[in-house]
């Protein structure tokens, strides 16, 4: 019984502090950070519920005559593949709370040999920058090809039945699904730049005006 009724708790105190953030963080930034795993969501419970679920949002037949594997090894069920694919996604926007949170500042106590210590800027600010210049670009190339020249990332035209469009109110969905993702890569960049100052002014402020690390 004591397991069950701590068990919430230390849900709700990991919850609380993966998310708090740190002192000197702007509002604009906190809410950008905690921004960013919503514009993932939405496609990953997209593909969930039209790969692993087979709910009805799109046609049987609605990457035409393809494979709709694609890559995927074939010992590899569909299913498993896609809610894998959609639960990674959302780990990878999560990182991006970090730029705001305390354990994007100092390694949390479960990193054995690190844990106490500060994250150099550089370790967190570079894959950041570099993440969110990738995903700007790869995420505004994919949208505007695929809706408004119809064509995929590589120039081939796209079926007449592609499940995301403006055809339908299946394809709406998709739509609104896959367009949050556009915002992913900005609001990354915004969030690092943030980081990155805060940062640098906590080197330049006097040593008995710097927050406590967290233990």
């Amino acid at each position: 019984m004591t397991l069950v009724t701590a068990s919430p708790a230390r849900l709700r105190a990991a919850w609380g502090a993966a998310h708090e953030p740190v002192a000197g963080v702007p509002r604009w930034a906190r809410i950008a950070a905690l921004a960013i795993p919503f514009t993932v969501l939405p496609s990953g419970l997209w593909r969930i519920a039209a790969f692993a679920l087979h709910l009805p949002i799109i046609d049987g037949d609605a990457f035409g005559s393809g494979d709709v594997r694609g890559n995927v090894p074939a010992w590899l069920p569909m299913e498993l593949y896609v809610v894998l694919l959609s639960i990674l996604s959302e780990g990878v926007a999560f990182l991006g709370v970090g730029l705001v949170a305390e354990w994007g500042e100092v390694f949390p106590r479960w990193i054995p040999g690190l844990r106490g210590r500060r994250v150099p800027t550089a370790a967190a600010v570079i894959p950041a920058a570099v993440g969110a210049a990738i995903l700007t670009v790869l995420w505004t190339v994919v949208v505007v090809t695929a809706l408004v020249l119809h064509e995929t990332v590589r120039g081939d035209p796209l079926p007449d039945n592609f499940p995301i469009g403006f055809q339908d109110w299946q394809g709406v969905l998709g739509v609104v699904a896959y367009a949050p993702l556009v915002a992913w890569g900005p609001l990354l960049a915004a969030v690092t730049v943030a980081y990155c100052r805060r940062r640098a002014q906590a080197r330049r402020r006097p040593p008995s005006q710097t927050t406590p690390t967290w233990r």
